[in-house]
């Protein structure tokens, strides 16, 4: 790709990806991990290692003191794991159904031509220079329909970018830096939010029964990082990844999908959604309704509504796409709806196959115990060296950063984490809410450049489909300013907030009053 400069970043970007691509097929370094994690957890189960700690009961939200052993793979207990659990360990792999059920209907809905219509309207409404920024908020945003946002927002940030004839990766990147860097905060509350929530009070109720955490605890705060990750991801994607990547070489790989009575199909598609939007209303919005919580009638939080999200998002797709193909002739029988289905299943066989090495690798690591016995070390470690309050949350913030790249689901981590910090700062005057916010920054930016986050693999599929080369490295080349400059801007948000005391949420501040 032809580039006008090359700088230093741009020759340090450009090792990253050379290096990056010469490993091996992302099946393989799986497998490799796999074999690394089994010697390490033979060679610390032969030395006994362990660690003991206070943990909070799932079942019975009590604390409990849990002593937690390093099991090795290479035992009989461990080989009769590995063996017996393969097929049960792809089925509860949450990224493997989410993946296969919204893209039957997203992927429905590009085939049939109706997101390339769509695109064809939003690009004629968001001004080019605003774009990127567009992009972003809408990445971010995407978090309240949990993980809906790797399947529908990345690939259509790349084929937005394409069709105003600017670099598709450059809109993969931007989506891509919304979507999983700024996964952690929104402009409205969550699922996210009353998950960590709850862990947070389980945490809290060790020092103090009485205080309670609530889910506008960061409200102000996470509207602030909000701000912050558009602009901050805005700039370095517009100023530093599409001039790196250059003008984008064009092969033929992508036809002119323009379709004739595309404006017809677009206000059938319309009506179809209209249907499913009032039908979704019918069994939301009533007291009592289905996907209400039975007995709470909550909408929001551990609901079937939260659950049926990506139910929802395949009817959403799936009923404007084939009134779409029914007005511009596409969907003439069942077989043509059935058709296009199986043709975006079989495209993501790669893809499939790859879960399967990844789902086994999460299984057998989180069976050695390798994580939480690493994490509990660190963080009493850190505890022993008795810190100011400022000091002992940047240090509890750069261990989750670190552990970010190992354990990188955002609820394990502040599981093990929170009940050793949160009593900890309590008495030292720290505000519970202030290490969920230190949280926040901690556990986003790193997703979008470790291989083990589970929609990694997906996100390179995306980029091959116009770039054929694209391999891991590429993507963390693309995607390492923008971790590296969140992460430090997001610092010194948070440094901001706790110098100035400036109030995470409604009447929350950093420090216990």
């Amino acid at each position: 790709m032809p580039k006008e400069k090359h700088s230093r970043l741009d020759k340090v970007l450009d090792t990253v990806e050379k290096l990056g691509n010469k490993v091996p097929h992302p099946a393989i370094i799986f497998l490799i991990l796999i074999v690394i994690v089994g010697v390490l957890s033979h060679i610390f189960y032969l030395m006994g290692q362990h660690v003991t700690f206070d943990a909070i009961n799932a079942e019975t939200g009590a604390l409990e003191l849990t002593t937690t052993h390093v099991k090795s793979l290479l035992s009989g207990e461990g080989i009769r794991f590995m063996l017996t659990s393969i097929v049960s360990n792809l089925m509860s792999f949450q990224a493997l159904g989410v993946t296969l059920v919204a893209m039957a209907g997203v992927g429905f809905a590009e085939e049939v031509g109706l997101i390339g219509a769509m695109i064809r309207k939003l690009v004629k409404v968001v001004p080019k220079s605003s774009l990127t920024a567009v992009l972003v908020l809408l990445g971010v945003m995407s978090s309240i329909a949990s993980d809906a946002g790797y399947l529908v927002l990345i690939p259509l940030g790349a084929a937005v970018f394409y069709k105003v004839g600017r670099h598709p990766l450059a809109g993969l990147s931007a989506a891509f830096a919304g979507v999983s860097g700024g996964f952690g905060v929104n402009l409205v509350i969550t699922p996210v939010d009353g998950m960590l929530t709850e862990i947070l009070n389980d945490a809290v109720h060790i020092i103090n029964p009485s205080y309670s955490v609530d889910l506008m605890a960061n409200f102000y705060f996470s509207i602030a990082s909000t701000i912050l990750v558009v602009i901050v991801s805005t700039i370095i994607n517009e100023k530093l990844i599409e001039p790196r990547l250059g003008t984008f070489q064009e092969k033929g790989m992508i036809a002119n999908d323009e379709i004739t009575d595309e404006s017809k199909g677009l206000h059938w598609a319309f009506w179809g959604f209209t249907v499913v939007l009032a039908f979704i209303l019918l069994i939301t919005i009533p007291s009592g309704a289905p996907l209400r919580h039975p007995e709470t009638d909550e909408l929001i939080g551990s609901t079937p509504f939260m659950d049926s999200l990506i139910a929802l998002i395949l009817i959403s797709f799936l009923i404007p796409g084939i009134c779409f193909g029914k007005a511009v002739g596409k969907v003439k029988s069942s077989l043509d709806v059935v058709n296009p289905i199986i043709k975006v299943f079989s495209n993501l066989g790669g893809m499939i196959f790859l879960l399967l090495i990844i789902s086994q690798f999460i299984s057998y690591f989180n069976f050695t115990n390798l994580g939480t016995v690493w994490a509990v070390n660190s963080a009493t470690i850190i505890e022993d060296m008795n810190l100011s309050s400022l000091a002992l949350l940047l240090s509890f913030l750069a261990l989750a950063i670190i552990l970010d790249f190992i354990l990188v689901g955002a609820i394990p981590k502040f599981a093990i984490l929170t009940p050793i910090f949160v009593p900890l700062l309590y008495q030292l005057g720290v505000a519970p809410e202030a290490v969920l916010a230190a949280y926040r920054v901690a556990d986003s930016p790193v997703n979008i450049i470790t291989p083990l986050m589970p929609y990694f693999a997906l996100i390179v599929t995306f980029a091959t489909k116009y770039q054929k080369k694209t391999g891991v490295g590429t993507i963390i080349s693309i995607m390492l300013s923008h971790a590296v400059s969140l992460t430090i801007t997001w610092i010194i948000l948070f440094i901001l907030y706790y110098v100035f005391q400036l109030p995470l949420g409604p009447g929350i501040g950093m420090h216990l009053i």
